[in-house]
């Protein structure tokens, strides 16, 4: 799958969205997120789960979900939360942690909610929205996705997100308290991702088909959630309830390349989005991914890439494929 093909399959995503709130957040500053179905009844009833994402506006901030591993956002980054789930933000100052139901109103709200929190300091801005779809993409078991991650958009994207968040903050004042509904939801994310998966092992191929499929969509369930395990491909044909030889056809029709070589692809996709957006040692990274020691994931990682992981931090290749580059930042 090329470029323009991926951008298209993510163009087709069935998705709803809206801008819910807006937060001025001054240093020192943390806040704690309701669990997924709580937020997500609070803002679309009905609902149990839908994907979050925040617009650094201003500042520097950081999110952590799932693992509690803090990743960083500064201003023009945007934060995703592809399964919604229950998460942390604070500023670059420690701060004990509140529930972020105890910094506004309950609602109906008369207009678009705005928090204004903190001890004075430094300021960061965030624009909050969120969007609702059933595709698969997004589906928690699967894992596609990190349960956290940040991505800087292009100098073209920005620009229109910066008129788009304009627009809609303008339009805040005159709403009614219901969420702004405006393109800029479906868009950002369609952009975000292609941005986000201009790095999968698979985007070249056909992963988002890979992920409906009745064949590989346990598989990649399994390799996905457990990345670290040591797979081999009798345990993930049992996962999908075939033989070895079916499974290994699959993934090389469907994904261009064997179930052992994929995982370790994904593997090394995890470790750029690792090193790109948070300050985890390169041993800790080494064993997030599946490897015993630092010297033989360095060694994958330097074949995968040309670079050693220090030196991939640290010179900036991050910031290839819209990934941030932490640890140039700290």
């Amino acid at each position: 799958m090329t470029t323009s093909s991926l951008q298209s399959a993510l163009a087709g995503l069935r998705l709803t969205g809206a801008i819910f709130l807006r937060a001025e957040y001054t240093e020192n500053w943390a806040y704690e997120s309701p669990p997924a179905a709580d937020l997500a009844g609070l803002l679309k009833p009905g609902r149990e789960r839908l994907v979050l994402f925040h617009i650094v506006a201003a500042g520097r901030c950081w999110v952590s979900a799932g693992d509690g591993e803090r990743h960083w956002a500064d201003c023009g980054d945007v934060i995703v939360l592809p399964y919604g789930d229950q998460h942390r933000m604070g500023g670059v100052a420690d701060a004990d942690c509140v529930p972020i139901g105890t910094l506004l109103d309950p609602p109906p709200w008369s207009e678009l909610p705005v928090i204004r929190y903190g001890k004075g300091g430094a300021r960061t801005d965030v624009v909050c929205g969120y969007l609702d779809t059933d595709d698969v993409l997004f589906e928690p078991r699967l894992r596609a996705l990190p349960n956290a991650f940040v991505v800087r958009p292009t100098e073209a994207t920005a620009a229109w997100i910066d008129a788009s968040i304009a627009y809609a903050m303008e339009s805040a004042r005159t709403a009614s308290g219901t969420p702004i509904v405006t393109d800029l939801t479906q868009l950002l994310l369609t952009e975000v991702l292609r941005l986000h998966l201009d790095t999968a092992p698979a985007a070249g191929h056909g992963w988002l088909a890979a992920l409906r499929d009745p064949v590989l969509g346990p598989a990649l369930e399994q390799l996905h959630t457990a990345p670290d395990r040591k797979w081999t491909v009798a345990e993930l044909a049992s996962a999908a309830a075939v033989s070895r030889s079916v499974i290994d056809e699959r993934f090389r029709t469907v994904l261009g390349r064997s179930p052992i070589r994929y995982l370790h692809d994904w593997r090394m996709h995890i470790a750029q989005d690792l090193l790109a957006s948070t300050s985890l040692p390169i041993g800790s990274v080494a064993r997030r991914v599946g490897y015993d020691s630092e010297e033989a994931f360095s060694r994958a990682f330097k074949r995968a890439f040309g670079e050693a992981p220090s030196l991939w931090r640290s010179t900036g290749s991050a910031d290839a494929g819209g990934l941030r580059t932490a640890a140039r930042r700290r």
